[in-house]
């Protein structure tokens, strides 16, 4: 016989939303950010990636321990939604995410009807989401781009992407779409959410946002302010719509570039963000320096104690994914699969002693 539990995982949020319980009740018992069930090996955390959805890639994915995996369809329809899914199956993978299929700097353009029919784009893919079972959507609202300032050399010759705010170039020059203070930021992104997240709360799939990567001085880079690139930022955006279904792709390398001290002060945003239950994808990957000054390194040479921050994440009842990002690269290494694979399995063995530890 079928406990509650597994019946209210069978049928789904938006048939017990048909019947009548709320979104925190709804969210609580089918999210994998469910209290409690840290302990119970199918609500643990697990290692991700982010990459090519080929079957071949897929194949690498399981070979390497993956079975999670955020993907990008061919085409944004409901067909191809469920052809990805359905690859991701075959091969022994699950579909936990995509990323939407948007601009970057979707809600924030200047021209008013173009930005309410790039929103309404993203309602609508959003409800495709839902049709096709998946359950969260990584986005951002960035109008610059990442920003680095070039890269370093590290260890067996591998280069280390690398930001240096003091020799970045063109800080004064415009962006295409002018200058954006912080207060048209908020207001912007007041805008976009006001719109998106009831739908997403509608259709029971949560967005998850990356801060801004990296976050710059007060004053703005190319007249641009950053607003999500301080923890207060992030502070303040998870709190403009109440709903579960708004939250953090939570980037564990962008946070720490954005903090002063980030071996110290990791753990406290952690534990804010994720006791409020707003951390929806993981990010991992370490970093060796500070705001403004900064490099991206393999994960078990930074200043980063990344066994504590997944110990962290397990006393906050986090069980999601772990996805590598940014990974040093290397001339040998030209489809970045060593990398990966050695990022990926470190995160392997971090869970497993996570999980193994009283």
């Amino acid at each position: 016989m079928l406990t509650r539990r597994q019946l209210i995982r069978a049928t789904g949020p938006v048939v017990l939303s048909s019947a009548g319980l709320s979104d925190n009740t709804v969210w609580a018992l089918t999210s994998s950010g469910s209290q409690h069930g840290a302990e119970n090996p199918q609500m643990r955390m697990h290692v991700g990636t982010q990459r090519s959805c080929t079957s071949e890639m897929l194949q690498f994915y399981r070979r390497c321990g993956v079975s999670h995996v955020c993907g990008t369809p061919d085409k944004w329809t409901l067909e191809g939604l469920l052809d990805l899914k359905e690859r991701c199956s075959t091969n022994g993978v699950s579909l936990d995410m995509v990323p939407i299929g948007m601009p970057r700097s979707v809600g924030l353009l200047r021209d008013a009807a173009h930005r309410d029919r790039q929103i309404e784009q993203t309602c609508d893919q959003i409800r495709l989401a839902a049709r096709a079972g998946i359950s969260t959507i990584k986005y951002n609202m960035y109008v610059l781009d990442v920003l680095r300032t070039g890269t370093t050399r590290g260890r067996g010759g591998s280069r280390y992407s690398t930001w240096e705010y003091e020799k970045a170039s063109s800080k004064k020059s415009l962006t295409r779409h002018g200058a954006f203070p912080a207060e048209l930021f908020w207001q912007r992104i007041n805008y976009f959410l006001e719109r998106v997240i009831p739908v997403a709360t509608e259709c029971k799939v949560k967005m998850a946002c990356h801060p801004h990567d990296p976050g710059v001085p007060s004053g703005g880079y190319r007249g641009v302010e950053r607003v999500l690139g301080t923890v207060d930022g992030l502070k303040q955006f998870v709190e403009i719509a109440k709903s579960p279904y708004h939250g953090l792709n939570f980037c564990v390398g962008t946070i720490a570039g954005n903090l002063q001290n980030p071996s110290e002060e990791i753990f406290d945003v952690i534990r804010y963000f994720g006791t409020r239950q707003k951390i929806f994808n993981v990010h991992f990957r370490n970093v060796r320096g500070k705001r403004d000054s900064f490099q991206e390194v393999y994960p078990d040479e930074g200043d980063l104690d990344m066994f504590k921050i997944l110990c962290t994440l397990k006393q906050v009842h986090y069980s999601g994914m772990l996805t590598p990002d940014h990974i040093p690269q290397h001339p040998d290494d030209r489809d970045e699969r060593q990398g990966l694979a050695f990022a990926l399995g470190y995160i392997k063995g971090l869970i497993q002693a996570v999980y193994a530890k009283p």
